[in-house]
């Protein structure tokens, strides 16, 4: 699952891109929203592929051996994930609110990406066994699975549709000033 989910973060992306090009020239802040959904994307792809979480964990690990703290394994944890989760609550609350005026209009794009910021935390705080511990598991997929990809998707569908209606608009646009004489 891992290519499907890598491809798929990978065509979020690129309609990200789009969707930032098409804003270029007059919506400063819709361009902005896309192109940090952009870069998000472009940045959890490139770990989907490369496995950045296991890497960091295995020299976690190594280090822990080295200098004998294996059993405070936890503790270090903690102190990781305590900093990175508020971070990442305070970093989607302050875009939030600095993208409030397009809050309404992204609603879709914004749980998207308050899914993929929770996916992220959760998979910091228990790596691979928050799914076990919670019990649950919708149509047996694992929590990790439905966070990640219904994040991915909610963005996926409001990019395609900004998409969508932009350039349906600027046609439409075009079409009425040349019928003007314009």
């Amino acid at each position: 699952m891992g290519w499907f989910t890598g491809g798929s973060y990978f065509i979020c992306a690129i309609v990200a891109l789009i969707a930032a090009l098409i804003y270029q020239t007059g919506g400063k802040r819709s361009c902005f929203f896309w192109i940090m959904i952009s870069l998000l994307t472009i940045f959890l792809v490139v770990n989907k592929w490369i496995d950045l979480e296991s890497l960091f964990t295995e020299i976690g690990a190594q280090i822990a051996k080295a200098q004998d703290w294996t059993d405070k394994c936890r503790i270090v944890q903690f102190w990781f994930v305590l900093p990175s989760g508020t971070t990442a609550l305070v970093a989607f609350l302050s875009f939030a609110i600095i993208m409030r005026g397009l809050l309404r209009r992204f609603m879709l794009a914004f749980i998207g990406l308050f899914f993929l910021l929770s996916f992220l935390f959760l998979r910091a705080v228990s790596y691979k066994y928050f799914d076990e511990i919670l019990g649950f598991t919708p149509l047996g997929a694992n929590i990790y699975f439905v966070l990640e990809l219904a994040g991915i998707y909610l963005i996926l569908v409001v990019g395609i549709r900004e998409i969508r209606e932009n350039i349906s608009l600027k046609k439409a646009k075009k079409n009425l000033l040349n019928r003007l004489g314009v």
